[in-house]
């Protein structure tokens, strides 16, 4: 890719580092490794003709939360309200999910063809909607707290 000063490096997160579930925050904080170091690798490689981009997506008609998944043979009941509730999210996880692998994978190849591809790639209603709400609370900390924030440099 350096030397035809082209190319797209695509690497797979998910709304997990965004949302932060409970009972997933190992899941999350890997994706959101992933998610940094594709940020760095885009501002290292972009003038060197190289994007990168990762890409979020939601819940689509694949195995993942079905044998691909493993659990530990004992509940621990202190966590029965928090994480716990992820542990029956996937052992009962048979509604349908929205998300067509096809239709994302054409998406994935029109973003990369495109000439300019994002660095953050949303794949379905579900992460668009997942992304801005974390994002809308997200904002909300930071002005809340913004007075505090800026009241930590030294007076000048």
């Amino acid at each position: 890719m350096r030397a035809r000063r082209s190319g797209t490096i695509v690497n797979i997160s998910s709304i997990g580092a965004r949302v932060c579930p409970e009972g997933s925050g190992y899941y999350a904080a890997a994706k959101a490794a992933v998610e940094a170091t594709t940020l760095s690798l885009r501002k290292e490689l972009t003038p060197l003709g190289i994007n990168a981009t990762v890409v979020e997506p939601g819940a689509f008609r694949t195995d993942f939360a079905g044998r691909s998944l493993t659990q530990a043979e004992h509940a621990i009941a202190d966590y029965a309200e928090t994480a716990g509730r992820r542990r029956k999210d996937a052992t009962a996880c048979t509604a349908p999910r929205p998300g067509d692998p096809a239709r994302a994978a054409a998406a994935l190849v029109d973003a990369v063809e495109s000439g300019d591809p994002p660095y953050l790639l949303l794949l379905g209603n579900d992460a668009v909607d997942a992304v801005r709400t974390a994002l809308a609370a997200l904002r909300d900390d930071i002005d809340t707290w913004e007075t505090t924030s800026r009241s930590t440099d030294f007076d000048s």
